[in-house]
């Protein structure tokens, strides 16, 4: 069962970003959809998103898809099919800010090598 939960998860983060990047535009922002994690009888899914931009732009992203879900849950509906089309809850992703955040942190502390050092020394001679 938990492999259909995924293939079902992955068609709606694929159709969802096909609606979101052919119909509507955040003015300057980039949105992409990280995820879809749906609830085993297929009624809710929560999108994750990322919102790259101007400040206030990660917001404003959110409220407008917000505004369209039943439209895209329309959409969804004559393109998936599946006994029940699934209410959207668009979350933002945090997983981007908390992962450099920790990077910043581990490089403050020493506990990160150098990338530009790291190269040079896995650099084959020739």
């Amino acid at each position: 069962m938990k492999i259909r939960l995924a293939r079902v998860c992955e068609v709606i983060k694929r159709e969802l970003g096909v609606l979101i990047t052919r119909d509507f535009e955040f003015g300057g922002t980039l949105v992409t959809i990280n995820s879809v994690d749906i609830t085993p009888d297929l009624k809710q899914a929560h999108v994750f998103i990322s919102a790259l931009g101007p400040p206030g732009g990660q917001r404003k992203a959110l409220e407008a898809l917000a505004a369209h879900r039943v439209i895209f849950q329309n959409e969804l509906a004559r393109r998936i099919k599946i006994k029940h089309t699934p209410h959207l809850h668009f979350r933002l992703d945090e997983a981007m800010v908390r992962g450099s955040r920790v990077m910043n942190i581990m490089s403050e502390l020493g506990l990160l090598e150098n990338p530009a050092n790291a190269d040079a020394d896995e650099t084959p001679d020739i």
